[in-house]
């Protein structure tokens, strides 16, 4: 269980840096600080995924909470506004716990208030209550006014005369349409009274947003307060859908044994692997009548590479091998010219391709499926000539200059694009561009041309088998001839031509951690050395290392600053996965190297509570204490881990 005591969830300054997930299967969210004050404009009690996993909308931004004792009030709500916090109903707070969704335990003149809320799985719906756990219930009131948004969550609401303000009103539900195009949001609750008000609430401060370089004044509109009496537990069920109230408990107890069976199927038998495996599930969502991966929350969708990455944890570590089949064959649906998509865009259904690793992880993703479940029959019925096809294409020539060269090496990219992982990009500028031969594209192509040699002979192909061990062998040559850096006793990053970018990356670990390798023992060795040298932090790997010149220690500032800055030296939590199986390869025979892993491994249990309560975030500041950045909870981050620890 995370949980945070008054001396962090009680102060407004730690609790809203600490934020709360929870996710409904579709796409769809529920997101704030642990304040309870929106920090993001991705935050909201109920976040819909319109066209499921995208379209996402927040509907329902936050509750302005009042609890009425002997007729004295007290605020539970926290908010930003410029120069002032108002109300302060934080310092109410004495505990905040994943329990196994966010409950938030008030303590008020001698009263304890317990809230709770959830989602319900495979629905935009979201289920909060509030009751008395200590106190006389009886001389408790409770005001719930709802700050409604009704925007893409990609964007900020002002205020607007065509905001539709009228709702509808009956028996135990309640409902409003601000807009035509936009879902209508349903009110299931128990309230003795729903009272007409009708205000704008202006100039919400997002901190993280300000502090990211963006817009983050917001005004969210007040249509009516909800009044209960708090003798019995107040329920609202906010919902894009017609709900009853006194269904809340059937849906609370349905989603604690999903969670349950989620551990179960795990086999997750101490905190931490519980927790990543809880983590897991909010990552993987439907897509048309497949499965896919949101890369990150709050703001990413679903990307190829970072599916790819992530499917072995999220999925076979966790005893879910229905869900890696069914990704699988999801993103087999979209293969293209031999590519795999990079993204599905949050606008339009049409994928984007500008990738050359995401394909490549696929045939590490369907390796890694067929060595968990044996699984041969998907792979011959349905798989494997597409896997043919790829390396065809590739042979070829496909999008972006993407071939295979002479000397058996794969080229990608042309000017203006970014196509492996490293892809930031300003306008025009591609930050690190690494066109032509980078080191992990090598990495990964060999592996997946020995990947095809193995199941060819599995399927009997023997003449495939030769001809992709073929293939392998001469990449493998032209690999250690071209890029074993001497002067650094390491791999240079990228070769084009006659250039060699000697910049230490974490890109080489994968010559290593890869199933197979190109690399001599001895060379592998000296790629883990010089790695962890300059290279790894408690929370990953750096991702260049800090004796470059052209090394960022601290990822803030502008958006212009922090793109110029994602892979120069800012901290990559998902590749401490690679380097644990390359630690452990080259230190096989090491007595220690099980407890070393162990340590590494605990470098997140306390991240798990600094930032996204039970999470993994996206990237970290290069220098200490490295601070976490980016999305507050990350796919491949959390997936690495669980890979790793087995």
């Amino acid at each position: 269980m995370i949980k945070l005591k008054s001396e962090i969830c009680g102060q407004f300054e730690t609790a809203s840096t600490r934020e709360w997930l929870e996710t409904n299967g579709i796409g769809g969210y529920a997101s704030s600080s642990v304040s309870g004050a929106n920090t993001r404009r991705y935050h909201g009690l109920l976040v819909a995924a319109t066209r499921p996993p995208l379209g996402r909308m927040v509907l329902l931004s936050k509750f302005e909470e009042m609890l009425i004792i002997d007729g004295e009030s007290y605020e539970l709500s926290s908010n930003q506004y410029p120069g002032k916090v108002h109300p302060v109903g934080v310092r109410f707070l004495k505990q905040f716990r994943l329990d196994p969704f966010p409950v938030w335990t008030f303590d008020i003149a001698g009263v304890e208030i317990e809230k709770r809320l959830f989602m319900v799985y495979g629905e935009n719906t979201a289920v909060m209550s509030w009751s008395v756990t200590k106190g006389d219930a009886s001389r408790i009131e409770l005001e719930l006014r709802p700050l409604l948004a009704f925007r893409d969550h990609h964007h900020l609401r002002h205020g607007d005369a065509n905001f539709g303000t009228e709702y509808d009103n009956s028996a135990d539900l309640v409902s409003i349409e601000p807009y035509p195009e936009m879902p209508r949001l349903y009110l299931a609750h128990n309230a003795k009274t729903v009272e007409p008000t009708g205000y704008w609430y202006r100039d919400f401060e997002y901190a993280i947003e300000r502090e990211r370089g963006f817009d983050f004044s917001e005004d969210l509109f007040q249509p009516f307060c909800l009044r209960f009496d708090l003798a019995k537990k107040a329920v609202v069920i906010a919902s894009t859908e017609p709900k009853q109230f006194a269904d809340a408990g059937d849906f609370e107890s349905a989603e604690i044994e999903r969670r349950l069976e989620l551990d179960r199927m795990a086999g997750a038998n101490d905190d931490l692997r519980s927790q990543l495996v809880q983590a897991a599930d909010q990552f993987i969502v439907a897509r048309g009548s497949g499965k896919t991966v949101i890369a990150g929350y709050h703001w990413f969708s679903d990307w190829g590479r970072d599916t790819m990455i992530a499917l072995s944890g999220l999925t076979l570590s966790t005893g879910r091998s229905d869900v890696a089949k069914s990704i699988l064959t999801e993103f087999a649906k979209h293969i293209s010219e031999g590519m795999l998509p990079n993204r599905f865009p949050d606008a339009g259904e049409t994928p984007e391709y500008n990738t050359v690793d995401a394909t490549l992880w696929f045939f590490e993703a369907i390796r890694a499926y067929a060595d968990k479940t044996g699984d041969l029959d998907l792979i011959r019925n349905e798989l494997y000539d597409k896997l043919v096809d790829i390396i065809e294409w590739h042979v070829a020539g496909t999008r972006y200059q993407i071939h295979v060269d002479a000397d058996g090496l794969l080229f990608a990219g042309e000017p203006g694009v970014q196509l492996t992982w490293m892809d930031a990009k300003i306008g025009d500028w591609v930050v690190t561009p690494r066109t032509g031969k980078a080191v992990e594209i090598q990495a990964l192509w060999y592996n997946a041309l020995c990947i095809m040699a193995d199941l060819a002979k599995k399927l009997g192909r023997a003449d495939s088998q030769a001809l992709y061990l073929g293939m392998a062998e001469k990449a493998k040559k032209s690999f250690n001839k071209l890029f074993w850096n001497k002067t650094d006793e390491c791999l240079f990053d990228v070769i084009d031509g006659d250039a060699k970018d000697a910049a230490i990356r974490p890109n080489q670990i994968f010559t290593v951690s890869l199933p197979y390798s190109m690399l001599s023992a001895a060379k592998a060795r000296k790629v883990v050395d010089k790695v962890e040298a300059e290279l790894l932090t408690p929370v990953g790997l750096r991702s260049l290392s800090p004796n470059d010149p052209q090394y960022v220690p601290v990822y803030i500032g502008s958006p212009l600053d922090r793109d110029a800055g994602y892979h120069q030296g800012t901290v990559w939590g998902w590749l401490i996965g690679p380097f644990v199986d390359a630690y452990r390869k080259v230190h096989s025979a090491d007595a220690k190297c099980n407890k070393q892993v162990d340590e590494i491994i605990a470098g997140f249990r306390k991240h798990m509570t600094d930032a996204m309560a039970g999470q993994v975030s996206e990237i970290f500041d290069a220098d200490p204490p490295h601070a976490p950045r980016g999305c507050a909870a990350q796919a491949w981050s959390v997936a690495e881990l669980l890979r790793i620890m087995g």
